[in-house]
């Protein structure tokens, strides 16, 4: 799924490329507080090790990856994506092969090391709501589908579909082993009942807005947003049924100014403590294997690789090979 990217976005890149220093790094996440936390936990302690500086940019844009690399002009070195991006953009040439004799991919979890990337954090979409602005919580996602039952605004993601087809057709009664090959007609069928009723978000930070001002009382968000979101002080509730996995990717953009120090900033970031210490502020799962056991376990109990008893897990290597297929369709059936 890629998106356009403007001839003014463009140029704005072209203008900034070029400029990274050899004692500088560019980041580029999906802002908010999962970039707030990246920013403690991997590029301030990167900094004190290496006395590179870690300049933060930011949201993720894949057109505007692709762009850069294509007219040869990158500006950025690490970029957390999404794990089924990472598989495609690997395949089609867009980054850099990662150095395993600098990341230590012995302690990732395997499900998420490709020649291209490494898991950043592992992730589920639930169900969220604010329990203040409605007389009652959706549980399932039959329950956030049902406009009867559950009337309002609800809010899914806008930019990428998987996750949301998923949480469709386990609506709709498919049930969890046999959601692969997705039956897109089936999906989109469904979701043409509730579709009058959604508010896209387009970035994590946007999805906790919407909460907390009720202007979508629930829908399908990151379980580490609904951490943030309980945090900031909003009377907010979970559901963890059928909570749909994955997990963000780093990578290295081809051609990124300052690939070395990327491999290097990867391998801290994936390391044992910055990945705990993520992990205890985001609510997102670590993908390091020692992790777990620098963690209270109090908090390591809350984390989506603890969430398994109806856990679905998405088939990153099903949506890199359909990726561009369905995101056609996708946002040809938004726009209508």
């Amino acid at each position: 799924m890629k998106r356009t990217i403007a001839l003014a976005a463009f140029a704005a890149i072209m203008a900034v490329s070029g400029t990274a220093k050899a004692d500088t790094l560019v980041f580029t996440s999906w802002g908010g507080t999962t970039q707030d936390a990246q920013k403690v936990a991997w590029a301030n302690p990167f900094t004190d090790k290496t006395g590179i500086v870690i300049a933060q940019d930011g949201p993720t844009d894949y057109g505007k990856l692709k762009a850069m690399v294509e007219a040869g002009q990158v500006s950025w070195d690490v970029v957390d994506v999404e794990g089924d991006y990472a598989a495609q953009a690997g395949k089609d040439g867009l980054l850099e092969k990662l150095d395993f004799s600098v990341i230590d991919k012995s302690k990732l979890d395997p499900r998420f090391v490709t020649d291209y990337s490494v898991g950043s954090f592992y992730y589920s979409f639930v169900i969220g709501c604010n329990a203040d602005a409605v007389k009652a919580c959706p549980k399932t996602w039959a329950d956030l589908f049902d406009t009867t039952k559950f009337p309002g605004k609800r809010t899914f993601y806008k930019w990428s579909a998987p996750g949301v087809i998923e949480a469709a057709l386990l609506a709709d009664g498919v049930p969890a082993d046999k959601l692969y090959p997705l039956d897109l007609d089936r999906a989109f069928k469904k979701l043409d009942t509730i579709k009058s009723d959604i508010i896209w978000w387009s970035s994590g930070a946007q999805s906790q807005q919407l909460l907390a001002s009720a202007e979508a009382p629930f829908g399908s968000l990151w379980n580490g947003r609904m951490t943030a979101l309980a945090a900031s002080g909003v009377k907010s509730e979970t559901s963890w049924e059928q909570n749909i996995t994955a997990a963000d990717s780093l990578v290295v953009p081809k051609g990124a100014p300052n690939s070395e120090a990327a491999m290097k900033f990867i391998a801290l970031a994936t390391s044992a403590q910055p990945q705990a210490d993520l992990a205890k502020t985001t609510g997102y799962a670590p993908i390091n294997i020692d992790s777990a056991k620098l963690m209270d376990p109090a908090t390591a109990k809350t984390l989506p690789d603890q969430q398994t008893a109806s856990q679905v897990n998405a088939s990153m290597a099903y949506w890199a090979e359909n990726r561009d297929a369905i995101g056609k369709r996708w946002y040809a059936w938004q726009a209508k």
